[in-house]
């Protein structure tokens, strides 16, 4: 198991995929291994069954989720990275808080986005204890991330956002305190778009081609008018109006080159601060940005 040093110094999977541990405690992911070249245990990762075995096996092994499963065809994340915005998100409350990272229930996540497969509540709760609302425009997905909380004994809040066209408003009601939000945004601006990023996803696996992605995806997963620059643009603009509800309001944004007009954007909206944190996950790079319009923020909202 090859150390990893580019994820987060607190992520499980640093190491790699222990698939001897991953094996005992999921049998069932034995029948879906395979040896590389280098004689190593690892996995098709075009194999979409073998992809879904894996993220339970991980889940049951690191993070006691006993039942977890998702509609075909919906966004199979791969967890490493996944827990790392977690984990740099933990460091940012941290400065907030006296350079101590907050654990509880009463530290308050906002998930926009949640998705059928609710990773980001399922990994947060059992890493921090944060208690977790968790918001998506699909119906379906919310009845998979419903199913996979209640299974598991969470209690995960789960809303519906019947307006795609808004982020925060429908869903943060008037009583909500959150001490940050976070999203994984939609990457392309049209289909076409994203068509062809599977295309040119599944070339870089060297594999031959295929019109699925290897972790899957749903329209509303994928893209969105305007792609992830207008997504994340839409977000920071509709985020002044709940300035008093949110400490922190954060995006990932996968392409770099984004950061530039959203930093135009973010001053237009009169933050009092924002940050830009990277992240790399093996061979790729990413980042997430993150707003307050307090002062000096505090933990205590």
């Amino acid at each position: 198991m090859a150390i990893k040093p580019m994820l987060h110094s607190r992520n499980q999977h640093r190491e790699g995929y222990d698939f001897e541990r991953l094996i005992e405690q999921s049998p069932e992911l034995e029948a879906f291994t395979i040896q590389n070249p280098r004689g190593r245990t690892t996995i098709d990762f075009q194999n979409v069954q073998a992809v879904r075995m894996l993220n339970r096996a991980l889940l049951s092994t690191h993070y006691e989720i006993d039942f977890w499963d998702i509609p075909a065809s919906y966004l199979c994340p791969p967890i490493p990275g996944r827990v790392d915005y977690i984990h740099y998100l933990a460091d940012l409350l941290a400065e907030c808080n006296g350079q101590k990272i907050p654990r509880g229930p009463d530290i308050q996540v906002l998930d926009i986005g949640t998705g059928a497969s609710l990773v980001y509540p399922l990994t947060g709760q059992r890493e921090y204890g944060w208690s977790f609302t968790g918001v998506d425009i699909d119906p379906r997905a919310i009845k998979s991330a419903q199913q996979i909380s209640q299974r598991n004994g969470l209690n995960v809040r789960l809303r519906h956002q019947d307006n795609p066209a808004d982020i925060f408003d429908g869903v943060i009601e008037p009583s909500d305190i959150f001490h940050v939000t976070m999203c994984n945004p939609p990457f392309h601006a049209s289909l076409e778009l994203a068509e062809k990023g599977t295309r040119r996803k599944w070339r870089n696996l060297a594999k031959g081609h295929s019109k699925k992605l290897n972790f899957g995806g749903q329209n509303t997963e994928l893209w969105c008018p305007g792609g992830e620059i207008g997504f994340i643009a839409r977000m920071i603009e509709q985020s002044v109006d709940f300035a008093d509800q949110c400490l922190w309001f954060s995006s990932l944004v996968s392409k770099k080159d984004n950061l530039q007009p959203l930093s135009r954007v973010l001053k237009k909206a009169g933050v009092a601060e924002f940050k830009v944190v990277e992240m790399a996950q093996g061979q790729k790079t990413s980042r997430f940005i993150a707003w307050t319009y307090r002062h000096g923020p505090m933990l205590s909202v």
